[in-house]
C-alpha cells in the first residue's frame, strides 16, 4: 500500500500542474470566446445577411483569443502615432467626465499605467517584511512610495522615527496571500524594516504559490536589516 500511495502521489505531481494550466487556459479562452460571441450576435442582429457568417465564426474554438490579441496589438500600434495619441487623450477626457464611470476608469488606468510602465517601481523587487507581527516575516513586492495625504501623515510618523533613531522613509508593499497571489494586503512600512531579496519577482511568486515548497535555486541568504 505504501508503494501504491507513492505511485499515486508521483502521478499526481505530474498531472496536477498540467491539469491546472489547461483549466486556466480553457477558462480564459471561454471568457474571450464569450465576449467575441456576444459581439457577433449583436452584429448579426444589426447587419442583414450576417447571421450565417456569425454562426460559422462562433463555432471556431479560440478565435476570440486570436482576435483579441490582434485588436490589442493593433491598438498599441495605432496609439503610438500623433493621431492615435490625440484620440486617446479625447477618449480619456470623455471617460473622466462621466459620473461614476470616471472613478472606476481612472483607478483602473492608474493601476495599469503603474504595473505596465517600464520605468515604474511596481512589482520590481521581491522583499521580506515583518507581517502579521514583528516576530514573523512574509514575502512582499515593492509597489512604490506613499503619496498625497498618506505621505504627509506618514512624514509625521517619520519624524518620530527619526527622533527615536530609526529611518523615517516609508515604502508601499503588496503582501500576497497563499496559494492565490492575486489577493493580498497593501502595507506602508518603514524602509528600515524591509529586506530586499536576491530572488527575482517570478521566483518569489513561485515560492508564494507553492506555499514555500518550491524554493529559488542559488539565492543567497539576505542580511536582515537592524
Amino acid at each position: 500500500m505504501s508503494r501504491l500511495r507513492q505511485y499515486f502521489i508521483t502521478g499526481l505531481v505530474v498531472w496536477l500542474p498540467m491539469g491546472v494550466t489547461v483549466w486556466v487556459l480553457l477558462w480564459l479562452i471561454g471568457i474571450l470566446d464569450g465576449i467575441f460571441g456576444g459581439i457577433l450576435s449583436a452584429l448579426a442582429r444589426a447587419v442583414p445577411g450576417f447571421a450565417a457568417t456569425a454562426e460559422a465564426l462562433q463555432r471556431v474554438p479560440g478565435l476570440g483569443v486570436i482576435l483579441v490579441a490582434i485588436v490589442i496589438v493593433a491598438t498599441g500600434v495605432f496609439v503610438t502615432n500623433m493621431v492615435g495619441q490625440w484620440l486617446l487623450k479625447q477618449w480619456n477626457r470623455l471617460m473622466n467626465h462621466i459620473p461614476v464611470v470616471r472613478n472606476l476608469y481612472s483607478s483602473v488606468k492608474q493601476v495599469a499605467d503603474t504595473l505596465f510602465s517600464g520605468s515604474g517601481q511596481a512589482f520590481s523587487k521581491a522583499l521580506l517584511v515583518r507581517y502579521p507581527h514583528r516576530d514573523t516575516w512574509a514575502i512582499a513586492f515593492l509597489t512604490g512610495a506613499p503619496t498625497g495625504e498618506v505621505a504627509a501623515q506618514l512624514s509625521k510618523q517619520g519624524a518620530e522615527y527619526a527622533a527615536a533613531g530609526a529611518a523615517g522613509d516609508f515604502v508601499s508593499v503588496f503582501v500576497p496571500t497563499t496559494p492565490n497571489p492575486t489577493s493580498g494586503f497593501l502595507l506602508l512600512v518603514s524602509r528600515a524594516d524591509v529586506v530586499e531579496l536576491h530572488m527575482s519577482v517570478n521566483e518569489a511568486l513561485k515560492y508564494v504559490i507553492s506555499m514555500g515548497v518550491v524554493a529559488p535555486a542559488g539565492s543567497e541568504p539576505p542580511v536582515l536589516a537592524r
